[in-house]
């Protein structure tokens, strides 16, 4: 319309950064991250540890759920909020092949108190219930991962099922594989694992076999005593000889 009054040339640059402010607020500016490298176990072959969101969801209201998403990286782009957990777009048992993520873990705003106490071990470990991996009763179930990976992960708060509230995704988490037998070596030596094995299988023969050896030597000493017999010692003749007795002879008389 011509007697319109013209937008406000900054109003198309203010829209990004209100954008940023509201994710800022529902704690998008923060992600998911492994736990401190000096916690042992912090990556195998089928679980990771997680730093727990504290001071993360701020102004969450206690009756929210948060949950713990699980995703391959190809999911992430296009990602749906709205699907609920333990549909079969986010089961578990599902995963990686009919569903690209999974929920699990789900807890409340009160199980991740903010501050935490100086010296508490907060830690999530994913992929620590081997019990349920195959119960499909239990679609959320915090089952071993299935393979090294990647895998992304992100917090999502539920209220009613709606999404109220999200961290951004975590950097990608690859996990431990298990190296082949035959690619380990020692250290210093260069021998390969199937040269050391053969070794003590060498060393645990020649062992059994002197054993028996000296089974054989202390069976035949013990036989060859047993059987000896102790006979009665011969007479032995000896002779009498009587002593001359050799007497001065007297001086001859003059």
């Amino acid at each position: 319309h011509p007697h319109s009054r013209p937008r406000h040339p900054g109003a198309r640059t203010m829209l990004p950064l209100l954008l940023l402010l509201l994710a800022t607020a529902h704690g998008l500016d923060k992600f998911p991250a492994l736990a401190d490298l000096t916690l042992g176990g912090r990556t195998t072959a089928s679980t990771f540890v997680l730093e727990q969101p504290r001071c993360v969801f701020t102004k969450l209201q206690g009756d929210a759920v948060i949950w713990l998403v699980v995703a391959v990286p190809e999911a992430v782009p296009n990602f749906n909020n709205s699907v609920r957990p333990g549909t079969p777009e986010r089961q578990f048992q599902n995963f990686p092949g009919k569903a690209l993520a999974y929920m699990t873990l789900n807890t409340t705003i009160l199980n991740y108190p903010c501050p935490k106490n100086p010296g508490d071990i907060t830690v999530l470990r994913v992929g620590s219930e081997t019990s349920c991996a195959k119960d499909e009763k239990r679609p959320t179930c915090n089952g071993p991962l299935p393979g090294p990976g990647p895998y992304q992960v992100k917090f999502l708060a539920l209220n009613n099922s709606e999404p109220v509230a999200e961290t951004a995704w975590s950097d990608p988490i690859t996990l431990r594989t298990a190296q082949p037998l035959s690619s380990i070596r020692v250290m210093g030596s260069g021998r390969s694992a199937g040269m050391i094995a053969l070794t003590s299988i060498l060393s645990i023969l020649f062992a059994i076999l002197l054993a028996g050896l000296v089974a054989m030597l202390v069976c035949g000493l013990d036989g060859s005593s047993g059987s000896s017999t102790f006979n009665k010692p011969e007479a032995v003749t000896v002779r009498r000889y009587n002593t001359h007795h050799v007497y001065d002879q007297p001086a001859a008389r003059l």
